[in-house]
Parts: structure tokens; sequence; C-alpha cells
């Protein structure tokens, strides 16, 4: 796992909590701030999982096409995530 994963997803929490405390007291400025921080931390994470991507070596059979398990990996990393 690439560092920038770690330390990304560890900012996007630690400014997620700090958004939060800032939400409850009514500080619009610290909201506004964490809040950009926040995005930061998910950027760096998901620069993280390129790396950890481009670093996995692809699969594939005997003619040169990708495994049916490679081609499913890849569908469910690029579907959209719903929040509930």
């Amino acid at each position: 796992m690439d560092k920038d994963r770690v330390e990304g997803k560890a900012k996007d929490i630690a400014r997620r909590i700090q958004r939060q405390a800032g939400e409850w007291t009514g500080d619009e400025q610290t909201q506004i701030k964490e809040t950009g921080k926040q995005a930061e931390g998910k950027v760096q994470n998901i620069a993280g999982k390129v790396k950890d991507a481009l670093r996995r070596p692809r699969r594939t059979d005997e003619e040169g096409e990708l495994e049916q398990s490679e081609i499913e990996e890849e569908r469910e990393s690029e579907a959209p995530r719903r929040r509930a």
C-alpha cells in the first residue's frame, strides 16, 4: 500500500472530525477551511491508489487478453459508490 494512501486517509479523517467540530460550534470559517483540507486528503488518497494500480502487474492469458477476474476488478473499482 502506498504511503500516500495512508497519509491521505489520515488527513481526510482528521479534517472530517475538525469540520464536524466547526459545525457543532457554528464556526463557519473552520468548516470551510477543514472542508478544503479534507479534499486535499481525498486527492492524496486517490493518488496513492493510482500508484498502487500502476505497480500491480496485469494478468493476461496466452493470447494477451485480460483475464475475466481482472476485468471485473476494474469494473468494480470504476463503479460510482453510493453513500447511505
